[in-house]
């Protein structure tokens, strides 16, 4: 029997140091910087699932950490119970799979998990929506040939870049560029 650890975080900006705390005790631990929201873009997931044999438990510090949507988190830990390998979760060792009300609890868990990847989706866009509208998201404002010529006469009379770039709404880089390719026609 062999006990193994699995952690993973969304981004490889994100740390796995209390994940890897808290499954220090296991036989080995799997990890992986990629998002839970499928199944299908998790390799070392995929590899853990393909190893593992009968008696063996796969110990995650939480259900999200698995899987983000309820539906993949009930799959693996069927595929799993399936192939004889127990499920722990160190948060809530009451979801551990093998009992009818450990299989109930990881269903509600698994719900409330896709519930809140929802509610960050949903206040993503929103934060995204008042950026754009304020004009702090997505790429960057072009300038029109008359916009870039305009800035170039008076940048040829003296005034930085800095002034004009901030006059004109776009950044430095923006402007420069620009200036280049006006040169370039």
């Amino acid at each position: 029997m062999t006990v193994y650890g699995y952690a993973r975080v969304s981004s490889t900006d994100q740390n796995l140091d209390r994940q890897r705390e808290a499954l220090a005790d296991v036989d080995k631990i799997l990890t992986e910087k990629v998002s839970g929201k499928n199944r299908t873009d998790r390799p070392v997931l995929d590899s853990l699932l393909t190893i593992v044999s009968e008696g063996d438990v796969i110990r995650v510090k939480s259900t999200d950490r698995l899987a983000r949507n309820t539906a993949d988190l009930l799959a693996i830990v069927r595929q799993l119970a399936d192939k004889n390998v127990g499920v722990e979760f160190i948060d809530n060792p009451g979801m551990n799979i093998g009992t009818a009300q450990g299989e109930l609890m990881l269903t509600v868990f698994a719900a409330f998990a896709q519930f809140e990847r929802e509610l960050i989706r949903e206040r993503q866009a929103e934060g995204i929506a008042i950026a754009k509208a304020e004009g702090r998201f997505g790429k960057p404002k072009a300038l029109t040939p008359t916009q870039v010529a305009y800035a170039a006469d008076r940048r040829a009379k003296g005034e930085t870049v800095a002034d004009l770039a901030k006059e004109l709404g776009v950044s430095r880089q923006t402007l420069y560029s620009a200036f280049k390719r006006h040169a370039q026609d």
